[in-house]
């Protein structure tokens, strides 16, 4: 018998969190956490890799901002991850906050069944409605803002409807004056019926290219990573301007997926990698990747928390700074080094 949308809807956002590996249960330590063997690459660019985290050593990280488990938008200390500044003290949503050049941050907030897009100095002072939506990405040269539209599906929000599809898109919305392209998902006459959650989005340096992380659809299948070019595409997962990120590699490629991903200045992309796919959910393995935007492995930057969630990951401008948060835990890596844990109780973070 199929599943309506609905009842698909409410079945996929119960497999998120499920615990997925009593073999990494028995190894954890007292924490809660396996302690996962961290790596640098095992690629032929590692002395390359290597050389560059050596190069930027004593370097000082960027400015960083960060939302809490209680919905506070904080700046942090780069290097403790102490909160130096609360700007807003509740309400704000995960797994996406973003800084534009200029200094101006942006976040959403969750007003019942939606959500809406708000910005303020990163510095603090008073907040501003930008636009209804979620997920904001701010390109690289600050005038182009991607996000969200899609439906909460918290319970007493999923829409009564047999299209899920239909509701979800990605839009870029022009600063200066308020010009917004919308992209759907597909054609209307591919529509599935089922949702096509949007979880994160990033611009990639030239400011016309944006890596848009799909999560599962149902029963923890439909993962992708897109790269969306915005110039040429009508649709964020089909069709002209759009090509899907391959899985590759070990362990299991044809099962494994790509959880989220960014881009990094220099083209390649920057990914959460889990393996597998499937109801139920059998995680064993996490491993942040930098990969070329063909999928192929450049440089291993973690084995991470097989058990974990690995989100909200980010990199700063120029490419010497990455952050991911396994959980609600915060791990800072320096050139693509051995990342540092420098906090926990986040739900977003990024470089600001």
């Amino acid at each position: 018998m199929s599943r309506s949308p609905v009842a698909s809807v409410l079945r996929s956002a119960a497999i998120v969190g499920v615990a997925v590996s009593a073999a990494v249960a028995v190894a954890a330590c007292g924490n809660g956490k396996p302690a996962p063997a961290v790596t640098v690459t095992q690629s032929a660019s590692a002395s390359a890799s290597a050389s560059t985290a050596a190069n930027a050593a004593g370097a000082t990280s960027p400015a960083m901002v960060g939302v809490t488990t209680g919905g506070a938008l904080v700046t942090l200390n780069p290097s403790t991850g102490v909160v130096q500044q609360t700007l807003v003290s509740s309400g704000v949503l995960g797994d996406e906050v973003t800084v534009s050049p200029s200094g101006v941050v942006y976040f959403a907030v969750q007003n019942g069944c939606t959500s809406t897009i708000e910005d303020m100095p990163v510095s603090g002072g008073s907040v501003s409605v930008v636009v209804a939506g979620s997920l904001p990405a701010i390109s690289p040269d600050g005038t182009k803002l991607a996000y969200a539209s899609q439906p909460s599906l918290t319970v007493g929000c999923v829409p009564s409807t047999t299209d899920m599809t239909a509701l979800y898109q990605v839009k870029i919305r022009t600063l200066s004056g308020g010009a917004t392209i919308s992209l759907p998902a597909n054609p209307a006459s591919q529509d599935t019926g089922l949702p096509v959650p949007i979880s994160h989005l990033s611009w990639a340096a030239d400011n016309q290219d944006l890596a848009v992380s799909i999560a599962q659809a149902e029963d923890n299948e439909g993962w992708e990573l897109a790269l969306v070019n915005i110039a040429q595409a009508h649709y964020f997962r089909t069709g002209v301007g759009v090509v899907s990120v391959p899985v590759t590699g070990s362990p299991t490629p044809q099962q494994s997926y790509l959880r989220e991903g960014v881009y990094m200045p220099n083209g390649d992309l920057f990914v959460s990698r889990a393996c597998c796919a499937g109801y139920p959910p059998q995680n064993t393995s996490r491993l942040m990747w930098e990969v070329g935007t063909n999928g192929v492995l450049v440089h291993q930057v973690a084995i991470g928390y097989p058990n974990l969630d690995h989100t909200s990951l980010d990199v700063s401008s120029d490419g010497q700074w990455l952050l991911y948060l396994a959980g609600n835990d915060l791990y800072v890596s320096q050139g693509g080094a051995t990342p540092k844990e420098i906090t926990t109780g986040l739900i977003a973070a990024a470089w600001g």
